[in-house]
């Protein structure tokens, strides 16, 4: 069981968790992630690392209340605990001195997204992060995501914080001005298949953070399986971070519309 230290609101149905796991803090790299569960009978449900304090021993965990699973995770206060939490899981993102890289993320995304660049920065990258959200109330992070990025485009559907538009446009508007070398997308499937569709248009290396669903997260159920290229991978142990231009985002979502009538 993991003790939750500290629990913060970031907006109405998201939540940061710092959760003790010292192991986990000292092992974890940008990209992986954890399986978590709440109570005996619980769901595992997968949540990427956003930070992780190794003189604490902690972890950082964002969690957005919208399932019955995840509503049980946000129900806890600080002091109670995790019944299970397993990782870190999956591939680390490969990090290196690309030149300039856009990290394009939507929504909770930018949580698993943080990791992500103050690594590329730390590697001596140019960061231009582009984060989008529905409305002003649910931009997350900002803080922690300037004190790595060059340069921060904030876009809303609403127009009611930076630029009215979707993350595509942000992206596109530094494509225009300057070369990027790479893009990194995390965030709602459709977002990440549009994300997708743009740098391929011109010709801007990509790599997407995928949200299956998952059972297990160790390989053995599939259930998190993907067409990468026309060949099956699994999210889980495969990635989670795959070439974009190769994902069939259109299997993908199809996929994670199998259980909408149960949520």
């Amino acid at each position: 069981m993991n003790k939750i230290v500290k629990k913060e609101y970031l907006s109405e149905n998201v939540i940061k968790f710092e959760v003790e796991a010292p192991l986990i803090a000292k092992a974890r790299k940008a990209g992986h992630f954890v399986m978590v569960k709440v109570g005996k009978f619980g769901e595992r449900i997968p949540l990427t690392i956003a930070s992780s304090d190794i003189s604490k021993g902690t972890i950082t965990l964002v969690i957005q209340s919208v399932g019955g699973s995840s509503k049980k995770i946000c129900a806890l206060n600080e002091g109670e605990y995790i019944t299970d939490l397993v990782g870190p899981l999956g591939k680390a993102t490969h990090i290196e001195n690309f030149g300039t890289v856009v990290c394009a993320c939507g929504g909770v995304g930018t949580a698993p997204m943080l990791p992500i660049i103050e690594a590329m920065k730390k590697a001596g990258n140019r960061v231009i992060t582009v984060q989008a959200a529905r409305t002003k109330n649910l931009l997350i992070l900002e803080d922690e995501i300037m004190a790595f990025s060059d340069e921060l485009v904030v876009m809303t559907d609403d127009g009611s914080g930076g630029k009215k538009g979707l993350v595509t446009n942000g992206v596109e508007e530094v494509i225009l001005r300057e070369k990027v070398d790479l893009c990194v997308t995390i965030g709602p499937a459709i977002m990440m298949k549009f994300v997708s569709l743009l740098t391929k248009k011109y010709d801007v290396p990509t790599v997407a953070s995928l949200n299956t669903i998952m059972v297990d997260g160790t390989g053995m159920c599939g259930a998190c399986r993907v067409s990468i290229g026309g060949k099956t991978k699994f999210v889980c142990v495969d990635g989670p971070e795959f070439d974009a231009h190769e994902v069939d985002f259109d299997e993908m979502l199809m996929r994670l519309g199998a259980y909408k009538e149960f949520e």
